[in-house]
């Protein structure tokens, strides 16, 4: 997993990048309807799902551990599927979907960050994204119907824009370390 992360820093770039984008369009257009706020949602989950995905597979062969963040993208890919299939799910089905995907990632980028911290700086930012995470998922799970539409929009936009600059910022420092530190024999920073 290690290998996986380092040798491709750019997947925690693009994750990031998706991230901001989806939480910009939920605050850009607040009142949009459930149906639209659940595509958006769907399209974000399955891009960020098979962008983990397409990552664990290409370093399957250099990782052993790289089922682990196959695991991540597979649990993005089945919610962002589910909300794809029936854009239409009522707004507590939305809003539980939404939580319980921010609560498993959020375990899941914790426990990442956690293996890695031995070979990587700012893993701490891969941990705050995965706490805010696992916070945002618990407070939406919790409290369903605390929030309107308009208000989940925002919490939604604030997560996500809040997450995925963490992820962006950490994906640079990975590239850094990994130009500093790869091995002279492995090619260019990002190649797999």
């Amino acid at each position: 997993m290690n290998d996986t992360l380092l040798r491709s820093w750019w997947l925690l770039a693009l994750r990031g990048a998706l991230a901001i984008l989806f939480g910009a369009a939920a605050m850009l257009w607040p009142a949009i309807t459930l149906v639209t706020l659940a595509a958006l949602f769907a399209a974000f989950a399955l891009l960020a799902g098979a962008v983990w995905m397409f990552g664990a597979v290409r370093n399957r062969t250099t990782d052993e551990r790289w089922w682990v963040v196959l695991l991540l993208g597979v649990f993005s890919v089945a919610a962002g599927a589910v909300a794809a299939v029936n854009p239409g799910l009522t707004a507590l089905a939305l809003i539980l979907l939404v939580g319980a995907n921010a609560l498993v990632t959020g375990v899941l980028d914790i426990i990442v960050a956690l293996r890695v911290r031995k070979h990587m700086r700012g893993e701490w930012l891969l941990v705050l994204s995965g706490i805010a995470s696992v916070v945002f998922g618990a407070v939406v799970l919790l409290f369903p119907l605390g929030a309107g539409a308009l208000a989940l929009a925002w919490m939604i936009g604030v997560y996500a824009i809040v997450t995925g600059a963490m992820l962006v910022t950490l994906s640079l420092n990975v590239r850094s370390w990994w130009r500093l530190n790869a091995p002279r024999s492995s090619g260019p920073a990002g190649a797999a």
